[in-house]
């Protein structure tokens, strides 16, 4: 769910513009930014289908009872935004490692990463956490935890407040592991000089980050025998971390291809239906404690991956990249942080004050009174909040320095 910000380098005493670092070229970032619009949009709906869902003593009762319809909304799709924010934000690391050249300073990527993720998700906190907890102290850990990004490892409030906002707990620390990780590979890299044992390093270490999560998972399913109620072992960094992995992987696969393994559209087209009904089937059969259920993460963002790959290496463009280039769907994508933030808020707020609708036709009504008013709520956050924020990635320049604007001045 993460942008790169833009950047911008100084030529003759004037900023040009330039794509955010390591940025795939613009039609393949509005299919990624298309991706994040149904992305976006998916979550809505599935948690306006928990909000309507009822929990009796034979267990939860859909708001439709549809097994076909529950498993396709059901299909939980933060791994997609995992895949992504890996994807992009190594790219640079990748390059670095594979064909040479230099990557930013930590303190500017975290200076980066900090404008874009934490003015709406501070302001946010603050504004749902003051409106629950009128009278203080309140549950004043609930917000130090959330202001720390540490209520992923608490089973009681890791869904307080705001509760899609664990996942955002889960990129502060994948952008730490980065910064950590990159300039390693990067420095064991340079040892070599054929680019293909580079690659096989780079490749070799996403592969080792993907599998210690299922290693995790394994362990604390099989041996521990963990119930999946325990989320902080199942939700954590420790058994989340694979859909970064495999970004990490695309974004490795990406810069050690080139020009290369690109995928025809005989088998494009096949591909993107297969990895659709894998990821339809892995929802379908998904049951607390089974196998699909215990690995549907590592196994849904693997799928993911591969969706992304057919799609930004497709040798034609289709009516799939089409339809992922529709204006309103890349809007909706440049809101999407906003959107991911708001919506729940706004549900119940709706739920608090009674104006969810009710009836056979009540959640398909619901959606729709939610996501019309989260949309517009996230249009204004956007500009209001995200944009300028963004724009003070300008004030660095590239090597994470104080930017000059008036070097003639400075000589």
């Amino acid at each position: 769910m993460s942008t790169l910000s833009t950047r911008a380098a100084g030529r003759a005493g004037k900023a040009a513009p330039h794509p955010p670092e390591g940025a795939p070229p613009r039609s393949r970032a509005q299919e990624i930014e298309g991706f994040r619009g149904i992305a976006a949009l998916s979550t809505v709906v599935f948690h306006v289908w928990q909000m309507y869902m009822q929990y009796g003593p034979d267990g939860p009762n859909p708001p439709v009872d549809n097994t076909a319809l529950g498993s396709l909304i059901s299909l939980e799709v933060v791994d997609l935004f995992l895949v992504m924010s890996a994807y992009l934000l190594t790219l640079s690391y990748a390059r670095a490692a594979i064909d040479g050249g230099a990557t930013r300073p930590a303190r500017s990527f975290m200076y980066r990463r900090i404008i874009r993720i934490l003015p709406l998700y501070y302001l946010m906190v603050l504004v749902v956490w003051v409106s629950r907890n009128p009278v203080l102290p309140g549950n004043w850990l609930d917000l130090v935890e959330h202001l720390t990004f540490t209520h992923l490892f608490d089973r009681q409030r890791i869904f307080y407040t705001i509760g899609p906002t664990w996942s955002l707990s889960l990129e502060i620390i994948f952008y730490f592991v980065l910064v950590a990780l990159g300039p390693v590979a990067i420095r064991l890299c340079r040892r070599f000089a054929r680019r293909s044992t580079r690659v096989a390093i780079c490749v070799g270490g996403c592969v080792l980050l993907y599998v210690l999560p299922l290693v995790w998972i394994s362990v604390a399913r099989y041996a521990f025998h963990v119930g999946h109620l325990d989320y902080p072992v199942y939700f954590g960094p420790q058994a989340r971390f694979g859909g970064f992995a495999v970004g990490m992987l695309l974004a490795v696969a990406a810069v050690a291809l080139k020009d290369r393994g690109m995928v025809p559209t005989a088998l494009a087209v096949p591909l993107r239906l297969a990895c659709a009904a894998a990821l339809y089937v892995l929802s379908w059969v998904s049951v607390p404690e089974n196998f699909a259920f215990t690995f549907f993460h590592p196994l849904s963002s693997v799928v993911w991956m591969v969706l992304l790959y057919c799609t930004l290496r497709s040798r034609k463009k289709g009516v799939w990249h089409r339809a992922l280039q529709a204006r309103w769907l890349t809007f909706v994508g440049l809101i999407s942080y906003s959107l991911y933030i708001l919506h729940e808020p706004v549900m119940l707020e709706l739920d608090r004050y009674g104006l969810l609708p009710g009836g056979p036709y009540g959640y398909a009504l619901g959606t729709v009174l939610v996501l019309g008013l989260a949309v517009p709520a996230s249009v204004v956050t956007y500009w209001l909040i995200e944009y300028p924020a963004g724009l003070l990635g300008r004030l660095q320049d590239r090597s994470g320095s104080k930017r000059e604007f008036y070097p003639e001045l400075a000589s």
